[in-house]
């Protein structure tokens, strides 16, 4: 036989045998665990909008508005009142007080109130508004400006009370989200 059909022959019975053996088994992959979905819902990006357009405004005690400058409360009850429509009362002590469902802190939504005492004791005396991933907007202090913090922050975990849910918690979009 000559050279060339020794390599056709060979050639031919690699092909057969690679045709004859067995497919590798599939790799099989787990899924990897869901994350939990978060709905949002258009009221409540709104008043996350707003809030966090508002970031730099001074601090104003008693103030309601941008032209004036925000207290917490006053910076609270402005958001919700143009983002949402809806009125809150004028004082911590009044929110903390709302008929509206009290959140875990593991469960905050964008738009929840957060509550704190910050005087020391048990007492409301500050609350901001949760905008999502650990953070909250609200005005601070005199001298301050409204900002973004963490409630992972050492002085703001010693002061947290609870939150509230103001806003109504967001449906599922089925058509969007099967």
């Amino acid at each position: 036989m000559s050279m060339m059909a020794r390599f056709a022959v060979l050639a031919l019975a690699a092909l057969l045998g690679a045709c004859s053996s067995q497919a590798p088994a599939p790799r099989v992959v787990e899924p990897a665990a869901a994350a939990p979905q978060v709905y949002f819902s258009p009221v409540a990006e709104d008043v996350l909008f707003r809030a966090l357009g508002l970031v730099g405004t001074p601090y104003r005690w008693g103030g309601n508005t941008p032209d004036s400058g925000f207290d917490c409360s006053g910076l609270i009850g402005y958001v919700y009142r143009d983002a949402a429509g809806i009125s809150l009362p004028r004082s911590t002590r009044e929110m903390i007080g709302i008929r509206a469902p009290t959140i875990d802190r593991n469960a905050l939504q964008s738009g929840d109130l957060v509550f704190f005492a910050t005087n020391g004791g048990s007492e409301v005396s500050h609350a901001g508004i949760y905008v999502g991933e650990g953070r909250f907007v609200h005005a601070p202090r005199t001298g301050g400006t409204v900002r973004l913090d963490y409630l992972a922050n050492s002085y703001w975990q010693k002061a947290y009370l609870n939150a509230k849910r103001v806003l109504p918690s967001p449906q599922p979009d089925l058509a969007r989200n099967p």
